[in-house]
């Protein structure tokens, strides 16, 4: 039986991503914020490595452009609707979030749709790794909102109010023209360490 699609190891991890996602959403729905936001810090642990993955593989035009498409689209489900379902999980409600939460949302969409076809252009002209990103990407999610989580025992009771803020700040973030390095390979070591950092503030809120 043929399947639609491609199968190969290099879309993986991109996968358990957005499978991870998804149980942060339903966790987070089901009033287990802590579980939604592990589950957003491992998606973001797996897209920060999925591209290298893919690179060891020798692929086709096609596979190439179906691994924008679908990292893309896995990247609206973990890092455009998981933090809106956390911000519901932890209590937030009424029409400023249902505002900030469409906002966020749309602009998540615009900013993978513009990459999308911007790094199509970009691949038609040079090969290698892109350099330079343009507004913030959606990825950044997977550490600024656990973070805002894991601050919750300095925040106390404003921390609701500080996330709401930040879905505010991401989303006008996404679409906003300004160049933004992509890490290297130094500044990957600096990005894990950050992560670990945050997964210990949130399991240290979590355990009060």
């Amino acid at each position: 039986m043929k399947l639609i699609g491609f199968y190969n190891y290099t879309v993986i991890l991109t996968y358990l991503g957005a499978a991870a996602a998804v149980c942060g959403i339903f966790f987070s729905a089901s009033g287990y914020p802590f579980w939604g936001v592990i589950c957003l810090l491992f998606a973001g642990l797996t897209d920060m490595f999925d591209g290298k993955v893919a690179s060891t593989m020798k692929r086709t035009d096609a596979e190439k452009a179906f691994g924008i498409q679908i990292d893309s689209l896995c990247d609206l489900v973990s890092f455009g609707v998981l933090p809106l379902a956390i911000g519901y999980g932890i209590g937030l409600s009424g029409i400023l979030f249902y505002v900030s939460a469409a906002a966020y949302l749309l602009c998540a969409v615009i900013r993978l749709a513009y990459f999308n076809v911007d790094e199509a252009q970009r691949q038609k002209s040079e090969t290698g790794r892109r350099k330079t990103y343009y507004g913030l990407p959606v990825t950044s999610s997977a550490i600024l909102f656990p973070a805002v989580f894991g601050c919750s025992t300095f925040l106390g009771d404003i921390m609701p109010i500080v996330y709401q803020l930040g879905i505010y700040v991401c989303a006008a973030a996404f679409i906003t023209k300004f160049r933004l390095p992509k890490p290297d390979k130094k500044g990957i070591p600096l990005l894990v360490l950050l992560g670990i950092a945050v997964l210990v503030l949130v399991i240290v809120s979590g355990l009060k």
